[in-house]
């Protein structure tokens, strides 16, 4: 029978060649520290698939593992391989520059809810297990992968749960990574002391030295060598193949390379990865050609032998000492997580986000499975503890992650009971705007719209233009404000372009208007949290954000990302302010000869057209236009659609009240043109409108979102973009050819759960 249960152990363990047992102890607390953007989701499915696979419910002859020892060595070696491209990956993705610009709060979580914890832990298990130094019989180095924090599972879990933007997701990533570097030192240092205690003072200090010069080579060689590729590398372009496959092959021999240090091999590529140069070209490059193949397969088989390994019969001959470190874990876990809880309390962080962050601190995943199982694997820990270690890290990686969503929606702070709308701002008070920016194009758009409205120093605008990159080649987002960073400007900045090009439009329209420049760079589905926490901070009233679709002047397109169609929408749902689509203007075939519709021309007036039905965006649509015609060059028209029955639903009395007010300033205004036209149904608005768009350089209509009336019944099932409204998604069609830009307005949504 024991011969049975140790040829099945076999069967589940990475064949000796694969993993020593030196590299085992480090790759616990290193992989701790490098598993970036993966964890809970398919990872936690890989980790039960394994277990469920693992002698716990088929044992011995009736397994269902039952493969040959060189199968097993071959899925051991692929498993491995897939850990050493994680542990590489994890490095490219961390930005270490970051621990220098921690707050106070973050380097406090961080700091305290490793050592407070470790501290606890030892002295729980001295009093439990008094005999032995707690260096030799491993307990500190053990208490340490028990308190340590792993920066890489974090990340995944405020990834999962969609909140690395939010202020608690950049708290939590700062404090983890902060966390992490302590856990790092502690676990090099215990290694140490114990070759010192084993092999003598001067084999440690030869192995400090050692370390150090290596990287001092990696830092001071190699990282300039990969700097040079990058400068060599055109400004928006492709890292060259060669120089990507250097870089792999550079990674490749790290392993063998660290031997030579005595450092354990799988540092190697840890610490290269940390060399290579963040974002693009060259660390985005490594990131997108390799992540998908190692998450995507090599990461879950490594996953999946993890949970093999996962054995309950260990549970009835569990050692005192087994025991005593389970206990020793328990309680690791449970003082981190009132540390966790504290620290924010005390920093006067509200109750339900400070329970939150306590348990994103305590949160587990397969970087803490992937340790342990390699220590097993290894005889650093045994089989007993093992299994005590998993069950505690599959308990806390399915718990925390609920317990996390339940607490803490970010989207809370955006229910917004003060409106923020145009029609709620007065035309002699400073308006305050938040323009997007994707693509060089948005730039000379945003621009050619203010300019087409005449900006007077009488009704001036705060501008705040935030350009939005996608998060590659690195784990943690960034958030810029230029306006601080003029005296520290970077080399290579993310928006050096777009910043250039606001402060050249606010020279040339001194007084009338004043702009920031901020940088967002992350990931496309997190977007709107970079969008909204400004407009919460900077009391905005209006966003204006670029229609994910630009057309040539024949109707074919120009360009299509449907990532900014789906921010769009996010935006659209979320804002606490009053929201502007605009739709660029037809270019050229070729986009080189044909004048923007709304570019400066100061020989002739602007013609802007709003489209009016009734209703609360037709309204703010309507207040918009009154805001930017005040000027002489500015000819504004407004043409009121009106049903010629009675059909259809009536508006309430308060919008018909509030219509009417606003009408009857227009009407008696002499510097703006009204048009009633009554019409019976939406084949008939859409004929009018195509009569007279090309009139108009700039259109401005209300969403009207779900609201469909007799001026627009039959329009519905033609509508294809329901983000810009029926009419919006009429005049942005093939069927209207016009050099016109659009700018669809939907007003602050009120909210109130």
């Amino acid at each position: 029978m024991e011969e049975t249960k140790r040829s099945t152990e076999v069967c589940l363990t990475f064949p000796p060649k694969v993993i020593s047992p030196g590299l085992a102890t480090i790759l616990v607390e290193k992989d701790k520290d490098e598993q970036l953007m993966t964890y809970s989701g398919p990872r936690l499915h890989c980790q039960m698939a394994g277990i469920l696979l693992s002698p716990m419910l088929f044992s011995d002859r009736h397994s269902l593992v039952n493969i040959s020892e060189d199968s097993v060595s071959v899925l051991g070696t692929v498993g491995a391989l897939g850990f050493v491209f994680f542990l590489f990956l994890s490095g490219v993705k961390m930005d270490l520059s970051l621990t220098l610009k921690s707050g106070k709060k973050a380097i406090c979580i961080g700091l305290l809810t490793v050592v407070v914890p470790l501290i606890f832990c030892m002295t729980t298990i001295k009093n439990l297990h008094p005999e032995g130094n707690e260096f030799s019989n491993k307990s500190f180095f053990l208490a340490v992968t028990y308190s340590g924090t792993s920066f890489p599972v974090i990340h995944s879990l405020l990834s999962e749960l969609k909140i690395l933007n939010s202020e608690l997701g950049r708290l939590g990533l700062s404090a983890a990574l902060i966390g992490d570097i302590v856990t790092l030192v502690l676990t090099v240092f215990s290694l140490w002391v114990k070759t010192g205690i084993e092999k003598g003072i001067e084999e440690a200090l030869m192995d400090v030295g050692l370390a150090l010069l290596f990287i001092v080579i990696v830092v001071f060689v190699l990282r300039p060598v990969m700097k040079w590729m990058v400068k060599r590398t055109p400004e928006a372009g492709q890292i060259k193949d060669m120089c990507f496959f250097i870089v792999v092959l550079a990674f490749m021999m790290s392993p063998r390379f660290t031997k030579l240090f005595r450092v354990y091999f799988l540092f190697g590529p840890f610490i290269l990865g940390l060399a290579v140069p963040d974002g693009p070209p060259l660390g985005s490059a490594l990131v997108e050609k390799l992540d998908p193949i190692i998450s995507g397969l090599f990461l879950p088989i490594f996953a999946t032998t993890c949970g093999l390994r996962f054995d309950p019969s260990y549970f009835k001959d569990s050692t005192k000492f087994a025991y005593h470190q389970a206990i020793g874990a328990v309680v690791t876990l449970l003082i981190k997580f009132v540390v966790s809880l504290l620290v924010p309390l005390l920093c006067k962080m509200p109750t339900r986000d400070s329970f939150a962050l306590a348990f994103i601190m305590i949160s587990k995943g397969i970087v803490e499975m992937g340790s342990y199982s390699i220590m097993n694997d290894s005889r650093v820990i045994s089989e007993d503890i093992f299994t005590h270690m998993t069950i505690v890290i599959i308990l806390v990686a399915s718990i925390v992650p609920i317990l996390v969503k339940k607490l803490y929606d970010p989207s809370r702070k955006y229910l917004c009971f003060q409106k923020r709308t145009i029609m709620n701002s007065k035309l002699n008070q400073e308006l305050r705007l938040i323009s997007c920016v994707h693509v060089p194009s948005n730039v000379s758009s945003i621009i050619n719209l203010f300019n087409a409205s005449c900006l007077i120093r009488d009704s001036s605008i705060a501008l705040d233009v935030l350009h939005l990159v996608k998060l590659s080649g690195r784990a943690t987002p960034l958030f810029i404000a230029h306006h601080k960073q003029k005296k520290t400007q970077p080399n290579k900045s993310y928006s050096e372009n777009v910043v250039l090009a606001f402060e050249q439009f606010e020279r040339d329209n001194r007084e009338a208007v004043s702009v920031n420049v901020f940088t967002a760079v992350s990931p496309p589905n997190l977007m709107y949290e970079d969008i909204c926490n400004l407009a919460m901070d900077r009391l905005t009233s209006f966003i204006i954000l670029p229609f994910h679709r630009r057309w040539y002047i024949d109707g074919s397109i120009e360009s299509e990302d449907q990532t900014i169609r789906s921010l769009n929408f996010d935006i659209l749902e979320r804002a606490p302010c009053s929201i502007g689509i605009l739709v660029e203007g037809r270019r050229n075939l070729k986009g080189s000869n044909v004048r923007d519709p709304l570019a400066s021309n100061n020989s002739s007036s602007y013609n802007i057209a709003v489209i009016f039905m009734g209703g609360q965006d037709d309204r703010e649509a309507l207040a918009l236009a009154k805001r930017i015609s005040q000027d002489k060059n500015v000819s504004l028209t407004v043409i009121h659609f009106k049903a010629a029955n009675s059909l259809g639903p009536i508006l309430t009395e308060n919008d018909r009240m509030l219509d009417d007010a606003m009408l009857s300033d227009i009407k008696q205004s002499k510097c703006l043109t009204y048009i009633e036209k009554q019409v019976k149904d939406g084949p008939e608005t859409s004929n009018y409108l195509r009569s007279i768009v090309e009139d108009y350089q700039l259109i401005i209509v209300g969403r009207r979102y779900k609201r469909e009336n007799p001026q627009t019944s039959g329009l519905q099932e033609w509508c294809e973009f329901q983000e810009i409204g029926i009419i919006g998604d009429l005049l942005s069609s093939a069927d209207f050819i016009g050099k016109y830009s659009l700018l669809i307005v939907q007003q602050q949504q009120q909210r109130t759960t």
